[in-house]
Order: C-alpha cells, then structure tokens, then sequence
C-alpha cells in the first residue's frame, strides 16, 4: 500500500524574496495607506540624518552667500569658527536642520508617491509621465516647505548671526516667537516655496528619467537586477539630479538666506528681495554655487540610497525605471 508521504507533491523551488511574511512588516500593498506611510518613514530617515551630516558645510555655504567677505574659503572658515567656538560651533544649527528636513523628507517623499499615484494613475492616466513627475513633485514640495519653513528659518538665523543667534533650538525659538509669533517662523515660507519647488521639480523629474537611461543604457529592464545594483542606480540617478537641482535653486537659496538674515522689520517679502538685489546684483546670486553643488550633489545621492534601500529593506520595488 503507498503511504501517504508519496502522495504530496514535489517541493518546487521558490524565491524566499517574494514570500509573505519574511518582510519585517509583512507584504506591503502598492498605494495603500500603510505604502505611503512607510515611504513617509523613508523620507525621515534619508533627509534628517544627511542634512545634518552637512551641517558644516552649510553653515560656512550660508554665511558666504550673506557676507562672501567674511571667509576667504571653507576651510579658513571652518578653523576660524572652531578657534573661537569649537567643534559645537562648526555644527551651529544642527538641531533645526535635523527636526527640519526630517519632516520635509517626510513631506517631499511620502506625498510625492501620494500624488503620484493620484495623478497619474487616477486623474491623469494618459498623461506624458514626466508631466506628472514634476506634477507630484511640486505637490509635495508645497505641504513639505510648510513644515520645514519655522526651523529653516531658525536655522538660517543661528548660521547668518556672529556669533550665533542663539545657542540651541529652544532659545532660538523663544526669541524669535517673542519677536513676532509664530508668524516670523513663516516670514520666509514664499521665498523658500520658490527655492525648493523648482529644486525639488527638477530634483524628482531628473531622477526619475536619469534612472530610466541608466537601465536602456544597461540594456534591460529594472527587474533584471539585483537589489544592489538597483541601489547602486538609485546612488548615481540620484547625483546626477543632486547637480541639476543645486543649479536650478542656487539664486533663491542665496535670497533665502538673505532674507533670513538682512529683512527690516516691517519690510515685505517683496520689498526686502528689491533692496537686496540691487545691493548685491545678479552675480551674488550664485554666491557659494561650487560649494553647493559638492553639498547638495553628495546628499540627493546619499538620500536616494538611503530611501530606495529602506524601500527594499520593506520589500518594495526601488524609484524609477517603470
């Protein structure tokens, strides 16, 4: 008589990838709420962390663009503030940076999958797709800056300042509401909508047709390669975008921290960028752009790794090449 172990059927190889269950929160539906949440949680960790890492860097960027008299080079910068204040003031402003562009990533990457899926898959589905990137991209931009706008300017506050404005979060935020409210936290939230919107436009919109290139140019599709290399092309769209998108925003970065740092009390947004065009012209305008190129080229790439990589981590598909 046949037992009745012979009677199963043979075990048949299988991808342990694509089995429910072995992703640390389960199999994550495409679109669904807890897809855009965990691309939300994506976001927070690639920006808070790298914007923070470059606090250096943007702290000597910044105060070059307000007064490019004031250091001959980055390094000269950089010993000039640790001979006077330290390594605590070679890293002025990391606390609003880190709290800030946390929620901006939040924001810029959690509702550009958010709209991108509402654009493009139920309003406009036959639309040119990098219309719709730029769409998305804009989109988000728009809640993240709202976000990032009270710290930014804290931010910008502390680094412009010398010496500082204050010593940490907390007192930089007890002055400045007590100067004007909360509504000072938003003075700058027009001039910082026309740095990051375009930056992020072209940010998104660039990363995006660069990580379809990189694949023709392999000659496959995405799903031919290995999480690694899918990474990998996540690290290079992302730095060739970082580049484009350093370029687009540079002037209004310079008329943010401008603005920041040299508004009358009372002046309007428009006025202030008036008068402080006329005084340092288009040319000041690109203050500081080689820097800022280095700083914003490294840290898309660096964010793009990071994100695609917890996207994996959740078991979902990389950005770019569909």
């Amino acid at each position: 008589m046949t037992s009745s172990t012979s009677l199963k059927p043979p075990k048949l190889p299988v991808d342990s990838k694509n089995l429910p269950g072995t992703y640390p929160f389960g199999k994550i539906e495409p679109n669904s709420t807890k897809y855009f949440a965990s691309c939300m949680l994506g976001g927070i960790i690639a920006c808070g962390p790298t914007h923070t890492s470059v606090t250096p860097l943007d702290l000597v960027k910044t105060r070059r663009q307000v007064n490019s008299d004031l250091y001959k080079s980055n390094i000269q910068g950089w010993k000039t503030i640790y001979s006077k204040e330290g390594l605590r003031g070679v890293f002025t402003g990391w606390s609003p940076t880190f709290i800030g562009y946390s929620f901006q990533g939040l924001g810029k990457y959690g509702f550009y999958e958010v709209f991108k899926h509402i654009y493009g898959d139920n309003m406009f589905p036959n639309t040119n797709k990098t219309v719709i990137f730029l769409g998305a991209s804009a989109s988000a931009e728009f809640i993240a800056d709202i976000l990032l706008c009270p710290f930014e300017s804290l931010k910008v506050r502390m680094q412009t300042t010398v010496p500082p404005y204050a010593k940490n979060l907390r007192e930089a935020w007890s002055k400045t509401t007590a100067e004007g409210g909360i509504s000072k936290l938003y003075a700058g939230i027009v001039p910082l909508w026309g740095r990051q919107i375009p930056y992020t436009m072209c940010k998104f919109a660039t990363f995006e047709e660069t990580v379809s290139i990189i694949y023709k140019q392999l000659g496959g599709k995405k799903e031919d390669y290995g999480k690694l290399a899918q990474t990998g092309v996540s690290f290079l769209g992302g730095y060739i975008a970082g580049i484009a998108c350093a370029v687009v925003s540079h002037p209004a970065d310079v008329m943010v921290s401008k603005l920041n740092s040299d508004r009358k009390a009372g002046e309007s947004a428009g006025k202030a960028m008036s008068r402080i065009y006329g005084n340092i012209g288009f040319s000041g305008l690109w203050n500081g752009l080689p820097v800022r190129i280095v700083m914003i080229g490294t840290l898309t790439a660096f964010q793009w790794l990071i994100y695609d990589s917890f996207k994996v981590y959740l078991g979902l598909p990389t950005t770019g090449g569909h």
